[in-house]
């Protein structure tokens, strides 16, 4: 029997375990691979949440993070705007950076149990009963934080939706500025580049899934991506260190129910924001660092509250999140194709208007 049982080792997930075991709860948290391993993810995190991590022992400086201080868009065809980052941001792989906060939940106490897989999560009697690996745990609370899509999402209203996307990641080594990060756009699609630890870059790009039909991968990205003379300079001139892409099917960016069966959803697995808005991580870490907060909170009243805890997080979810993640959503409009894409340079070119679209898909500092 623990406090929380936190479904999924990602950011949102280890965050959320983290600071709950240091504050004195009884955490078990589990993952389905085994520490450290690649996730399909732009691996760029704006630094809205440098100050928290610092301050809570929780930003791996040892990894001599990449400081990222410039953006770069171009178009299907080509075409590109530059604009300076006012707030920012720096890149970890997923590799490190899950690797480094596992061990972090570790010395705070959390009972990580990897290559456990969660089949169903049932809710009874006021408690949950978690099944893994063919072995019963039960918990008074659950956290959902196992990434954008799982069977355990079956009865989800977003999943009766089939999503066209999907997402394949590299590591490169190459020769590219490394205080800036490049969205460079293809027909249905785009892709990221930009620096994390060891001189290497991350590669990063969401298609639909009709560039597909007929071709592998590798043909899909010499007749598709290399059309933009960007990307395909980067193919050309870069040397990939994973043997295969890392690569994930069907990446929705619907709305989704927050809480679930009772279940509190958290990062990815409670809401997406577009990919090219290059803000995912630090959303996710905002979610956790908002959630675990409000557990606490009312955990230490003594007379525990589970539809406060729900009614609380609904607001504080929908106040931090829900414009951003529809921006998110309506810019991703402007991306993906010739016309639409190079109206999207011209609007960068104009620092007032790209700023301001910056500003609504990131928060403050905190």
């Amino acid at each position: 029997m623990y406090d929380v049982i936190i479904v999924g080792g990602g950011l949102a997930g280890l965050v959320n375990a983290i600071l709950l075991a240091r504050s004195g709860f009884e955490v078990a948290l589990f993952e389905k691979n085994s520490y450290p391993f690649h996730r399909v993810c732009g691996e760029y995190i704006s630094n809205e949440v440098k100050p928290f991590l610092i301050r809570n022992g929780l930003f791996p400086t040892d990894l001599n993070p990449t400081e990222i201080s410039k953006f770069k868009l171009t178009s299907t065809n080509g075409k590109r705007a530059e604009l300076p980052l006012k707030m920012g941001g720096f890149g970890f792989s997923r590799f490190a950076f899950d690797h480094f906060l596992f061990q972090q939940a570790q010395a705070a106490g959390v009972t990580i149990l990897q290559n456990h897989k969660v089949t169903a999560i049932e809710f009874e009697n006021d408690e949950f009963q978690i099944i893994a690996n063919r072995q019963s745990y039960q918990s008074k609370l659950v956290i959902g934080a196992y990434g954008k899509r799982s069977m355990l999402d079956k009865s989800r209203k977003f999943m009766n939706k089939k999503s066209p996307y999907l997402g394949v990641k590299y590591h490169v080594k190459i020769d590219l500025p490394i205080d800036e990060i490049a969205l460079h756009n293809f027909q249905n699609g785009y892709c990221g580049i930009s620096q994390v630890e060891n001189n290497t870059f991350n590669l990063c790009y969401l298609s639909h899934r009709d560039n597909l039909k007929n071709k592998s991968i590798d043909e899909m990205e010499t007749t598709t991506l290399y059309e933009n003379p960007f990307l395909k300079s980067i193919w050309d001139n870069a040397d990939f260190v994973f043997e295969k892409p890392e690569v994930i099917n069907e990446i929705s960016f619907e709305k989704k129910e927050l809480i679930h069966n009772h279940i509190l959803m958290c990062g990815d697995t409670a809401g997406m924001i577009t990919p090219l808005c290059g803000n995912g991580m630090a959303i996710a870490i905002r979610s956790a660092k908002l959630l675990s907060d409000l557990i606490i909170l009312e955990w230490n009243k003594g007379n525990f509250n589970r539809h406060q805890i729900e009614e609380k997080y609904r607001m504080h979810w929908h106040q931090n999140f829900s414009s951003r993640l529809w921006t998110g959503r309506q810019i991703q409009k402007l991306f993906g194709s010739k016309w639409s894409s190079n109206l999207a340079v011209e609007l960068i070119k104009n620092q007032w208007v790209g700023n301001g679209i910056i500003r609504l898909t990131h928060g403050h500092p905190f």
